[in-house]
């Protein structure tokens, strides 16, 4: 059972849970409308020295297709210290306000200190490295006329420059992940938001949330625990750079894991099937099914090894195809970073840097460690 594991757990994830959400007959439709009515938002903006990205990420919100009469654009700083705050000032003759923490806390930790001084019924998430078009932001808003709908989640569309070649396999994967969160949409909701663009009634944004945690994953979790649902609005387009190598990629992949391993250990009653019926089989089959794969896969190795000292041919065999396995999965990742890899080789190089990632994750996770402190991804 142990050798089979992985590869079950994987298949299990990658392919046979979404192909069991397409045959589920869609108990959802359309997650918006189109009304005249647009409630107040709130577009809470957290940022760390982002003195390169800010200014142009201010344009985009302020150019957002929404009445300025009911939208607040918050930009808060957690104590930077590289000129950000006195762009963001500049903005305020335009309606954009600072908030600045009293000291360095984190993403989530600003999220608490802006949260109960936004304003309006609505809060849109997002961040200062993304670009959000100007048609984007009433499609997700609208997916609120459904008064069963907590949070609305954007969908991401990975872009890069010819300089970010290195991962480009990450694209594929964004895109893969948009359609699982569609399905799931249709079905009965997504278990996790886009950190990068999403939307929350107010009264589930503004309790506290402890700060080494990931409350975009959260959201859904905290939506429905108070009855609600969760959506992915596909035509909520938001533009994300791709991290720039795969090297970034791993270490943004090791603390994302790491705290939504974190996350679901403290939500962990949403995966009792017998409270939460679907959604529960959706969490384990979305979230853990698929953290378990790089957990799994070092110990079926070395049940491979103990089997193969215990004399068994077959043992020997399968442990020799799991090392040239992993070289070739590494070889494939220092490849694709130089940029010229075939389509096949970045793929197999992204699942080898995820893999490990995965397992480094799990290994932070069960040590009790954490990141309170927010070091933002830098993107091109």
């Amino acid at each position: 059972l142990l050798l089979i594991l992985p590869l079950a757990l994987m298949i299990y994830a990658y392919v046979v849970y979404p192909s069991i959400l397409r045959i589920i007959k869609p108990r959802f439709g359309a997650t918006s409308a189109d009304s005249a009515h647009l409630p107040a938002v709130s577009v809470s903006l957290p940022a760390f020295n982002e003195a390169s990205m800010i200014a142009g990420t201010l344009e985009a919100l302020l150019a957002l297709d929404y009445p300025r009469d009911r939208m607040e654009i918050v930009v808060v700083s957690d104590c930077s210290d590289d000129g950000t705050d006195d762009i963001v000032r500049s903005y305020e003759d335009r309606g954009v306000r600072l908030l600045r923490t009293p000291e360095r806390g984190g993403k989530v930790a600003a999220e608490n200190f802006a949260a109960a001084r936004l304003k309006n019924e609505i809060v849109v998430n997002t961040d200062a490295t993304i670009r959000i078009p100007p048609e984007a932001l009433k499609p997700l808003i609208r997916a609120f006329e459904d008064p069963s709908v907590g949070v609305a989640s954007g969908r991401d569309v990975s872009v890069a420059s010819v300089e970010d070649e290195g991962n480009r396999a990450e694209s594929g994967y964004v895109g893969y992940e948009m359609s699982i969160r569609s399905l799931e949409t249709r079905v009965d909701g997504i278990v996790g938001a886009s950190g990068c663009f999403y939307a929350i009634r107010r009264e589930l944004h503004a309790p506290p949330f402890p700060p080494h945690l990931s409350r975009d994953f959260a959201s859904c979790l905290i939506a429905r625990q108070h009855g609600y649902r969760s959506v992915s609005v596909d035509e909520a387009i938001c533009f994300v750079p791709r991290t720039a190598s795969l090297e970034r990629e791993y270490r943004r992949k090791v603390r994302t894991m790491a705290r939504g391993l974190a996350t679901l250990s403290y939500k962990r009653s949403l995966l009792n099937p017998f409270r939460y019926g679907l959604f529960a089989w959706m969490l384990w089959s979305h979230k853990l099914a698929r953290w378990l794969v790089p957990l799994s896969a070092p110990i079926a190795v070395l049940a491979l090894g103990g089997l193969a000292l215990a004399g068994s041919g077959a043992a020997r065999v399968l442990l020799i195809v799991a090392v040239i396995g992993m070289a070739g999965g590494y070889a494939a990742m220092r490849w694709a970073e130089k940029g010229k890899a075939p389509a096949f080789v970045s793929s197999l190089g992204y699942a080898f840097a995820a893999n490990v990632a995965g397992l480094a994750a799990w290994g932070r996770f069960l040590s009790g460690g954490s990141e309170a402190v927010w070091e933002p991804t830098r993107r091109t």
